[in-house]
């Protein structure tokens, strides 16, 4: 697929067509690298994705035991 740069106010950038866009789903941001002569952009994922969802089905059981001695940190 061919693109041409564009003028984006003082930069210049391209236009990602939407039939490519539509593989991916919210895309924020990307991390560009240039290795080879090539521009590659890689998508970072939110690291919380699915968090929601996973947490809405959860029990929210407490990740320590309440009964946990205070006084015993060192013997973590």
């Amino acid at each position: 697929m061919q693109v041409s740069l564009i003028n984006i106010g003082t930069s210049r950038g391209i236009r990602i067509p939407s039939a490519v866009l539509k593989g991916f789903n919210d895309l924020d941001t990307f991390d560009l690298k240039v290795e080879n002569s090539r521009i590659i952009l890689d998508v970072i994922k939110n690291p919380r994705d699915g968090w929601a969802d996973k947490f809405k089905n959860s029990k929210n059981d407490l990740l320590i035991d309440d009964d946990l001695d205070a006084k015993d940190w060192d013997g973590l």
